[in-house]
Formats: C-alpha cells, structure tokens, sequence
C-alpha cells in the first residue's frame, strides 16, 4: 500500500480532492457500481474491506468507499474519512424489514436506529440516541419519491450480529441467547421497520461529532414472510438503491 495519511484506507488528504460527502455502502463491489453512475470515477485505493473511488456530481468530488459488515469496520472508515475533511456521510445498503406492509423491492429511510450494536457506546453513552441528520434525511426521501419508490421513513433495529442479534434460529445451534428472544416482536411493536448492521455506529458518530449522516436501504427480504431473498431481486433492489443514494447526493453537495 502506498503512503497514506491514514491508518487503514490507503488513502491521502490530496486524493480526496477536497470531497466532504462520502457515499459509504457495505460491499466493496457496490463502489464501483455507485461510482459509475457519477461523472469521471476514478478507483483511489483497496485495503481489506475497504475500496474507495473518487467522482464527481456537477464538477464537485464525491468519495464513495465501502464500510465492510458491521459497527468496528463502520467506524474506522467513518474517522478516517472525516480526518481526511467529509463531513457528510450516506450509508446506503439492503434490509429485511420486519413490519407486515413493507414489501420486497420498497425502500427504507433511517431516521434513527436502535442501539443493538458495540461500537457506538465508543463513541457516546447508551443514552445518546442514533438519530440521522435531518437534511440527509430529507434529500434521502425526495430523491427516493422522485425515483417512484414505495418508501418508508423511521427506526432501524441496527445490531452486530446478523443471526442471534436479528433472532434467527435457522442456524448451526438453533439458539438464540436470552436477551435477544422474542425481541423481533418487541421491535415490530415498537414500529421498527427492519434489520441492518452498521446504522448505529454511523448516526452514533456523526451526530456526536458534529458530521452529517443519513441512511437508505433497499427491501430485499420481508422477514415475516421469508428469510433468504432470490437473486435477482437482491440485483434489482441494490440497482434501485444506489441510483437513489447518488441523487440524494446531488442535492446536498
């Protein structure tokens, strides 16, 4: 890897080319794909899960660079990008909602999350609510309204495992510890609209610290119905998703 300003992107202050909004998805492959939807992408650097392409939306830089699965990974690219001067952040990614009327292909706007996760309590006390940035917000739920989406806005259940943190027990021991039965419903009570991973950490950080974020993800399973998605639909929901994001991104820069 070559020199970088800092510990894990690879990447340095002048390769941002003064961006401060950064397009943070999960998956490493959806970079490129977010990236050739802008003007003159262009791949910047690739450090274990994290990738990171440079564009531009009306000749301003744009950083898209994937997070990887999860709160600890989240959060490193998240400090990294702001020491490099983005002060914006859209995470955008797939779901399982887990109320009866959001169905597979609609889409989803975080306005704050449940703490289910660890990394965020790095950052501020349980009390402190994860709660998105309401311009992002508001750019996030026009641009997906503009697409057409059937678009739902509220909480996030955002927890650091996929299986026991969500109460699946379609896995190898069919256990689910304690604290984490029958919370599904709970949350379904509560009006949770669904599952992520990375949610808490990113609104945790940036709104303890001053930096904007916001969240959009894409219906790929409803769990009250199904637990693993077909193929396709995974494709055309992650498509519909990230055109959504660039163009929520376009309003804000």
């Amino acid at each position: 890897m070559a020199q970088s300003d800092v510990f894990h992107l690879g990447l340095t202050k002048a390769d941002l080319q003064g961006a401060t909004l950064a397009i943070v998805p999960g998956d490493p492959e959806r970079v490129k794909k977010i990236a050739a939807l802008m003007d003159n992408p262009v791949h910047l650097a690739s450090h274990r899960e994290f990738t990171t392409w440079r564009a531009e939306l009306s000749g301003t830089p744009v950083i898209v660079c994937s997070t990887g699965i999860g709160g600890p990974s989240t959060s490193i690219a998240v400090e990294e990008l702001a020491q490099l001067g983005v002060r914006t952040f859209l995470r955008v990614g797939t779901t399982g909602a887990i109320q009866p009327g959001i169905n597979v292909g609609d889409v989803l706007v975080t306005t704050g999350s449940v703490r289910l996760d660890g990394a965020s309590l790095h950052f501020a006390p349980l009390e402190f609510p994860a709660v998105a940035d309401f311009t992002c917000t508001t750019a996030l739920v026009e641009a997906a309204k503009a697409a057409g989406a059937t678009t739902h806005i509220g909480i996030t259940a955002s927890s650091d495992t996929f299986y026991p943190g969500q109460e699946r027990y379609d896995t190898f021991s069919g256990r689910v510890v304690s604290r984490f039965q029958n919370s599904m419903k709970e949350w379904q009570q509560m009006g949770v609209l669904n599952y992520e991973m990375e949610s808490a950490t990113l609104l945790t950080m940036c709104a303890s610290q001053g930096l904007r974020a916001g969240m959009v993800a894409g219906v790929i399973v409803n769990r009250t119905q199904q637990e693993i998605p077909d193929a396709e639909t995974m494709k055309r929901t992650e498509s519909d998703a990230v055109k959504i994001v660039v163009e929520a991104a376009r309003r804000l820069i």
